[in-house]
């Protein structure tokens, strides 16, 4: 496995592999993100150029997300017998991914280990009783590990020394054509789910889990997404687009919870997780998207596959519990697999 480090800004690095078939993760120490996975001269991933773009632009993109990911009502939260109350965003009165500045914009520390057959950046970081309102004193590890058989794994571990919440997820968006200005309409999503969680219109879940059958959500059956997007669901009107949490068939690193596949057919990404949950985002930000490398990111132009305990957890325990008890290790592995035809 070749590896090179250089300077991303900021004092941060941008640490890159590459196995022996040529794909290429790019990691960087500023949220413990991913900036690229290139397979030959085909980028499949969103990201910026520098720290400083990822800081002035969206430093959500690629990064590790936490302590919660998702919304948090009105930033209210009963853990035991006592009531929290986190920091909120003033615009909407929620949190949101463990309130800002959180995970994604701290300085991780990081270490690389080496293997015959892979190898991986460990990020490790801590998040202080009271950081946000959040009880405890948290420990974070993130490890983002590439094979040479064309797998990246991420694999997040969490320990406090109290009672908390902790349910945090990557939020790397793709985009397999390898054009930021291209929409990923004609990109073929399968997802192994029979349920998603309808929103309010503030992005908040109504609590209920809905079969997708006979619904524009319903990728049982692997589909184009543009089906979605020219749809008149009211739960896709709402958010011109999926922002919604899909709760999935089957779990484990041996079952395929998902997978993505490029419109040209060269590419293909598979998503096996131990998570319950998925969240889906299709980059719904219409006429205000960033540049990135030099070029307009298009409305639609990624799509997330944010595997964690469904947001709304917190309240309604039908979703599963993001509750940590104290000086007891959660951990929680997603696997992308990449397969590719020559270019």
């Amino acid at each position: 496995m070749n590896i090179t480090k250089k300077s991303f800004g900021k004092d941060v690095q941008l640490i890159t592999l590459t196995n022996k078939n040529g794909l290429s993760l790019s990691v960087t120490d500023l949220g413990a993100r991913i900036v690229s996975l290139r397979w030959q001269d085909r980028e499949l991933v969103l990201g910026f150029d520098s720290a400083e773009e990822y800081l002035q632009k969206d430093s959500f993109i690629g990064a590790s997300i936490g302590r919660t990911a998702g919304r948090i009502e009105e930033g209210r939260f009963i853990l035991g017998d006592q009531t929290y109350q986190l920091d909120v965003d003033p615009a909407t009165g929620h949190s949101l991914h463990g309130s800002s500045p959180s995970f994604e914009e701290k300085i991780w520390h990081y270490e690389i280990t080496e293997e015959e057959q892979e190898t991986t950046v460990i990020f490790t970081t801590t998040s202080p009783d009271g950081e946000h309102g959040f009880p405890g004193n948290l420990k974070v590890e993130v490890r983002y590990t590439l094979t040479q058989d064309n797998i990246w794994k991420v694999t997040t571990k969490g320990i406090s020394d109290q009672s908390t919440l902790f349910n945090p997820t990557n939020h790397v968006y793709f985009n397999l054509s390898g054009d930021v200005t291209q929409s990923i309409d004609q990109h073929t999503l399968w997802l192994n789910s029979a349920t998603f969680a309808p929103l309010r219109e503030d992005s908040i879940p109504t609590g209920e889990q809905v079969a997708v059958q006979d619904t524009p959500f319903d990728f049982q059956t692997p589909k184009t997404l543009d089906t979605v997007f020219t749809s008149d669901f009211d739960q896709k009107n709402l958010f011109d687009g999926i922002d919604h949490p899909f709760f999935l068939n089957e779990t484990g690193l041996d079952r395929t919870a998902a997978y993505l596949i490029s419109p040209d057919g060269k590419i293909k990404v598979s998503v096996a997780t131990d998570a319950p949950s998925i969240v889906v985002f299709t980059a719904n930000f219409g006429e205000d998207t960033p540049e990135m490398h030099g070029a307009r990111l298009s409305h639609h132009g990624g799509i997330t596959f944010e595997t964690q305990i469904a947001p709304g957890a917190e309240q309604f325990p039908s979703f599963g519990t993001m509750a940590l008890a104290p000086e007891t290790v959660f951990e929680t592995t997603t696997e992308f697999k990449i397969d590719a035809r020559e270019e």
